[in-house]
């Protein structure tokens, strides 16, 4: 029989779930508000009654849910504990693959979204393919998940590929995590914003927002263009100690800065080039992701596959 799976992919606004196939076919979707708001109660209400409506759908296509698989954002433990989010805050402390498999008494995995969104580019995107690459996700911070050796790569405890938490300037920017200098206060869309008001002093902070700097900057206004370059500076400055230590086959930009992608691609690329070994460099392929809002639902789903063949739990 054809296993389907559940994928979910949750945000502090909306919760959005699919029935999908191992092929990557999304066969049914359902998008709710997340009702974090109300507590972990509601939203763990929500949850079940939405997995409960996929589930029903399977069964009318003569099939069934092999496993449910998870994206939330925060730190994710190994053991499928959620140890911190900022977003989702009733949910810390809790760990929510084991309530849902006890409840469902379906295999279940949970796991931090801009992993499960690497491997949804990887398993049947921009990455299809590829045995190593890693997603890097730009908008109200900056997301990331890394492959190696085709499989999603979470570190000993589940918490690796947090890189927007390396440091590139030891007395920058203050961030929220507690370290000063953090790429993602060099790449994101507040990033952006902060750079374009510098270079654009005619225009006040209301009006500057990353969409507005990216309509300048595609319009030619070289300020714009130059607050860009800067973002795509400091994200290449990052992405080639990355490429210099692992040496992996592509690196996939998606978010929503992202969909500015051509005018950060020149200073990356320029800014990699300078500081990568140049047979890295060369090895090295810059590709904008290409599944949009289905990479989480397809990277979660691709998670249960895991978990239903490997036991593989985060």
């Amino acid at each position: 029989m054809e296993r389907l799976f559940v994928g979910m992919d949750i945000g502090g606004t909306n919760l959005r779930c699919a029935l999908v196939d191992s092929r990557g076919v999304i066969l049914d979707r359902h998008r709710a508000g997340s009702r974090i708001e109300e507590g972990r109660d509601a939203f763990c209400e929500l949850m079940l009654s939405e997995i409960s409506v996929l589930t029903d759908a399977a069964v009318l296509r003569g099939k069934q849910v092999s496993a449910i698989g998870i994206g939330v954002p925060g730190l994710i433990g190994s053991d499928g504990l959620i140890r911190s989010s900022v977003n989702m805050q009733p949910l810390e402390g809790f760990n929510l693959a084991a309530f849902v498999k006890n409840q469902t008494g379906l295999p279940t995995v949970c796991a931090n979204d801009a992993n499960v969104i690497a491997l949804g580019e990887q398993r049947f995107g921009a990455g299809r393919g590829l045995s190593s690459c890693m997603m890097i996700t730009i908008g109200t911070g900056l997301g990331s998940g890394l492959i190696l050796d085709g499989r999603l790569w979470t570190g000993s405890g589940g918490f690796a590929a947090e890189f927007g938490h390396i440091t590139v300037d030891p007395a920058g920017y203050l961030c929220p995590c507690g370290n000063r200098g953090c790429l993602e206060q060099y790449v994101s869309a507040g990033a952006l914003v902060r750079f374009a008001s510098e270079l654009l002093p005619e225009y006040s902070t209301e009006t500057l927002r990353a969409e507005f700097v990216a309509d300048l900057a595609w319009r030619g206004n070289p300020s714009a263009m130059g607050a860009f370059d800067q973002l795509g500076s400091w994200l290449g400055i990052g992405l080639a100690s990355l490429a210099n230590t692992l040496n992996i086959q592509a690196v996939i930009i998606g978010g929503g800065v992202a969909a500015s992608f051509e005018l950060i691609l020149p200073s990356l690329r320029r800014t990699i080039k300078e500081r990568c070994f140049p047979q890295i460099y060369e090895g090295l392929a810059i590709e904008k992701a290409s599944l949009g809002d289905d990479a989480g639902l397809l990277g979660s789903a691709a998670l249960a596959d895991e978990l239903s063949v490997s036991g593989f739990r985060g």
